[in-house]
């Protein structure tokens, strides 16, 4: 071998333990993974070592690279596999690591006990022993080191040997000894690893959106004070992030008509997301939504109703932007000169103009565009939504996202990106919090089951925490412009228990607007491109429906979480059954779903009983919380029949019998 070959030559010194496969860890150690604030990270690794010597070791973990790392004991699991866990008490960015080393007075006692058993001569091994002890002594406090010391002084003493030995049999000697380990041999892992802490609504939040422009009466153009009065019926229904899209001055340049006309007449307000005008830009508010003052007015009410405001961010200008005077060189130009606007062919997007994140003036606009998210975090928002994240740099995303987090710990972002897998992971592991999904176009049992079992098992849990959609200002389904009013039932159900973050785009779903552009999965007269009027009153409005979810979705912890989604076979190819369970065992929800809005179907439902916190054979009671009925099923196989013209889904709470001292049965 060749010196330059010698793997010694890396070698501070020689060690004996390898750390291996430590869990979570996303791509090496390159992206963090995600918890929220109160939860504890469970972190698991294999510490491996030649021969039969005993292994131990800590897991490390800190706030901030300049704190001093705190240690959690590793528990042995199963052969080489260990496992430790520690609180995640404050928001932000914390680190941990792995540190495994030889215990040498376990590895001596595991010998020792052996030896002893095949009748050997245990004098010269009591003495070995109480080195080992007396070394532990030299690491310990006063008051232990004493205990420690006294014990190696029984064990190479001249006492009877039978007192010799029970003295380094005592579990409470190896207890103590394990505490003042000789870690001048450690191995520590080779990367320090990072958690993303963040606030609960991160993990858990049910958003509604609506256009503030929609909000007026009588055909009037909408304003913050007439979306503040809304504001009481929003919270009533259960919702605690109200997503609004842009607010800013709107371009007249290339401003597009109702339907996406390339013209526009009179009075068209255009696309919000045609940011820019005459009264401002990405910082300012267009006119006749009302003033700065009115906008944080409506942040602090909703906040008071338990509403956080999130506000669409969008980075792209219409052509009357003042980006466009102001720095034209963070804009693309065409070979003829011109700026080159959006598009997405066929489409166009004449009215919209894509900043060039690569210009030569790059830096400069990275930070302009990160003030923007700045200057709103200052008005008071705390969460944003951002349009097409994907089509901007992944590595400004992380920069930008990773700065302001660092800031901000409590912000939340959402991704709303409608792209490949590969790069919806990627700007998940780039920080954004919570991510838009194929949910929406997901519609078979097959698909279904699929999906989501990809998204709530693996590696793609730890940083992917998806926000079902069953539609958008953009997209209404196919199996919403022919659906039934079941349809939209068991899309919402869906949404709002699959993932323990959903939202809707609010008007239209709620008196199932349908009307769609020919041949397009879009809204026709869509809020996009006019204003709108609701009428929010109908007496076939799914109010009520949208209320009940959300107020089970709050009663029952196990929908607040995506760890414990389970998928149970039935025997109909329509009918879909899942279940989630609380990691304390204390809220078990299971769902059946009829995916037939049309017609009414049976099915025999096999059940997982351990899923469900039961034993094989218990009886146990399924509260259907949309109805109120409760039935009483017994082991793993139970029948359903689901009408959809009556309800097309159930959620159960699973309820588990209980005797009391009186003999009395109930459920709980």
């Amino acid at each position: 071998m060749s010196e330059a070959a010698d793997p010694t030559q890396a070698l501070e010194r020689p060690f004996r333990i390898v750390v291996d496969r430590v869990r979570p860890e996303i791509d090496g150690g390159r992206f963090p993974v995600k918890r929220i604030v109160g939860e504890s990270l469970t972190v698991e690794v294999d510490l491996v070592s030649d021969g039969h010597d005993r292994v131990d070791g800590v897991l490390l973990y800190r706030r901030s690279p300049e704190a001093k790392w705190e240690e959690r004991s590793l528990v042995l699991v199963d052969g080489d596999r260990f496992r430790g866990t520690f609180p995640l008490a404050e928001l932000g960015r914390w680190q941990y690591t792995v540190e495994g080393w030889i215990d040498a007075f376990a590895s001596w006692l595991w010998g020792f006990r052996r030896k002893m058993d095949a009748g050997q001569d245990m004098a010269v091994e009591l003495l070995d022993g109480a080195r080992l002890i007396q070394s532990a002594s030299t690491r310990a406090p006063k008051g232990d080191a004493d205990t420690l010391a006294q014990a190696a002084a029984v064990m190479a003493g001249k006492l009877p040997l039978g007192e010799r030995i029970a003295t380094c049999l005592d579990p409470d000697l190896a207890t103590l000894a394990r505490r003042y380990p000789d870690r001048s041999m450690a191995t520590r892992y080779s990367r320090v690893l990072e958690v993303v802490v963040d606030p609960p609504r991160a993990r858990f939040s049910s958003w509604y959106e609506l256009f503030p422009r929609s909000c007026g009466t009588e055909g009037r153009h909408g304003t913050f004070h007439d979306v503040e009065a809304q504001l009481p019926d929003i919270a009533s229904m259960g919702f605690d992030v109200l997503y609004l899209p842009p607010i800013h001055p709107i371009g007249e340049t290339f401003r597009k008509g109702p339907n996406n006309r390339e013209t526009a007449g009179t009075g068209d307000p255009g696309s919000p997301w045609a940011i820019g005008g005459a009264a401002g830009g990405h910082k300012a508010i267009h006119p006749e939504l009302g003033t700065l003052a009115d906008f944080r007015q409506l942040v602090e009410r909703a906040r008071a109703l338990n509403i956080e405001v999130a506000l669409d961010i969008a980075l792209q200008a219409s052509p009357d932007h003042p980006y466009l005077k102001e720095h034209p060189e963070w804009f693309a130009a065409r070979a003829d000169g011109t700026i080159r606007y959006a598009e997405n062919p066929p489409k166009k997007y004449q009215d919209i103009y894509p900043f060039d994140f690569t210009c030569p003036d790059w830096r400069a606009l990275w930070e302009e565009l990160r003030s923007i998210f700045v200057y709103w975090v200052e008005q008071g928002v705390r969460v944003f939504r951002v349009d097409n994240p994907h089509t901007k740099p992944i590595p400004f995303w992380e920069w930008c996202l990773t700065t302001l987090k660092r800031d901000y710990p409590e912000l939340i972002f959402l991704a709303e990106a409608f792209t490949r897998p590969p790069v919806m992971n990627a700007l998940a592991k780039a920080g954004f919090s919570q991510s838009y999904t194929y949910y929406t176009w997901r519609t078979t049992k097959d698909e279904l089951t699929d999906y989501f079992q990809s998204l709530s098992r693996g590696e793609a849990a730890e940083y992917f925490r998806p926000n079902l959609w069953p539609n958008t200002p953009d997209i209404l389904p196919e199996h919403l412009q022919f659906g039934t009013r079941a349809t939209f039932i068991s899309r919402l159900v869906m949404a709002g228990t699959l993932s323990p973050t959903y939202g809707i785009y609010g008007p239209p779903y709620e008196l199932m607007e349908r009307t769609s552009r020919p041949d397009a999965e879009e809204y026709s007269d869509s809020e996009k491109y006019q204003l709108r009027a609701w009428d929010l009153n109908r007496a076939d409005s799914l109010r009520p429906v949208i209320r009940r979810l959300n107020q089970i979705r709050h009663d029952l912890p196990a929908l607040q979480a995506n760890h414990g989604l389970r998928f149970h076979p039935t025997d109909n190819n329509v009918i879909l059954c899942y279940s989630k369970r609380s990691p304390d065992g204390q809220s078990t929800v299971l769902v059946v779903v009829n995916l037939d809005p049309h017609h009414a179907h049976s099915a025999w439902l096999d059940l997982d009983p351990a899923a469900l916190g039961l034993r094989a054979d218990e009886s146990f009671q399924a509260h259907d919380l949309l109805s109120d009925a409760r039935y009483v099923w017994r082991g793993a196989r139970n029948f359903v029949s689901i009408d959809p013209n009556l309800m097309p889904a159930h959620i159960f709470a699973i309820r588990h019998r209980v005797r009391s001292e009186k003999s009395f049965e109930y459920f709980l």
